[in-house]
């Protein structure tokens, strides 16, 4: 398990992580979002021991990840997948890895099979392509089969397929009882992926929920209903503190109420329904108006146009 108490990183006069408190648990992926610049991968440099906390603990299985020796037997991490020596070939970057950490040297062409790279282990990594090389880091954090993944943005350069293949992988993880923890910016890739959701903005914690429940925040999920009788119902909805939109001659669109409390309105003031619908709203509506203020870089509404014109 992750532990975070309290985690502080001051750079100067920026606070890039601002005293965040959570835990990320065995057998689920655990997606960490925010916008750029939120913190998410100065959080996991200094759960790595790279980046000391101005305050605060950042632990693994209550220890700090400098305090267990062969790290690599215990934690496994990919920060950086450009972060390799573009001379050496993909067997002697991980051979070298799995000499330091005490590991036998079959689990180089384990975790390369594992990867798909069975057949480069032999070419230099300068002539792998950043696909190539997100999947030699994730060999690198499986070389010795921990209990505990990180992973930041690790589909990046992953063709659809590959995509595909990092998200069954990750899942897989989870089901076998290891903590995975995987930071990412694609929210239909957490979507597809993820269990349960920390969201972090300005440095802060702003969410940590299961995915359902983080969707569900979204202000455009509601519930559709369908009378012969709109008016009376809109009335007692309305009675009821939802909010509700006319969109058809018969349709209305809830929020604010669920369909099961819906339902027992509609039967308690003999208001005939015909269909009740719940409709979600999106991962991406949710968080990008939980983010909202925490954005760095918002691009103009409008293209700019030239002067010369």
């Amino acid at each position: 398990m992750i532990e975070i108490n309290q985690l502080t990183k001051r750079y100067g006069s920026v606070l890039a992580v601002d005293g965040l408190d959570f835990c990320v648990r065995p057998g689920q992926v655990t997606g960490f979002l925010g916008p750029n610049g939120a913190g998410k991968t100065t959080t996991m440099r200094m759960l790595l021991g790279l980046n000391t906390p101005t305050s605060g603990t950042a632990t693994i299985n209550g220890r700090r990840f400098q305090d267990f020796g062969t790290g690599l037997c215990h934690v496994g991490a990919l920060l950086d997948a450009g972060d390799v020596h573009r001379g050496r070939t993909a067997n002697a970057h991980l051979a070298a890895l799995a000499r330091s950490n005490g590991l036998p040297r079959r689990r180089v062409r384990e975790v390369l099979e594992i990867v798909g790279l069975g057949e480069a282990g032999r070419r230099r990594v300068g002539g792998f392509s950043l696909g190539m090389r997100q999947r030699l880091g994730i060999a690198t954090a499986l070389l010795g089969d921990p209990p505990v993944l990180l992973f930041d943005e690790p589909v990046n350069g992953l063709d659809p397929e590959g995509i595909r293949w990092a998200r069954e992988l990750f899942r897989r993880l989870a089901a076998e009882g290891r903590t995975v923890f995987v930071s990412s910016h694609l929210m239909s890739e957490m979507e597809h992926t993820a269990d349960h959701l920390v969201v972090v903005g300005g440095g802060r914690l702003l969410a940590d929920e299961p995915l359902a429940d983080f969707a569900a925040r979204a202000t455009t999920a509601g519930v559709t209903v369908r009378t012969p009788d709109p008016a009376a119902l809109a009335e007692v909805l309305h009675n009821a503190e939802a909010t509700v939109l006319s969109q058809a001659r018969d349709t209305l669109t809830v929020t604010g109420l669920t369909a099961a409390r819906i339902n027992e309105l509609a039967f308690t003031h003999r208001v005939l329904v015909h269909e009740v619908t719940t409709h979600g709203g999106t991962l991406e509506d949710a968080f990008m108006e939980l983010t909202a203020d925490s954005v760095q870089y918002r691009a103009s509404a409008t293209p700019a146009r030239s002067k010369d014109r």
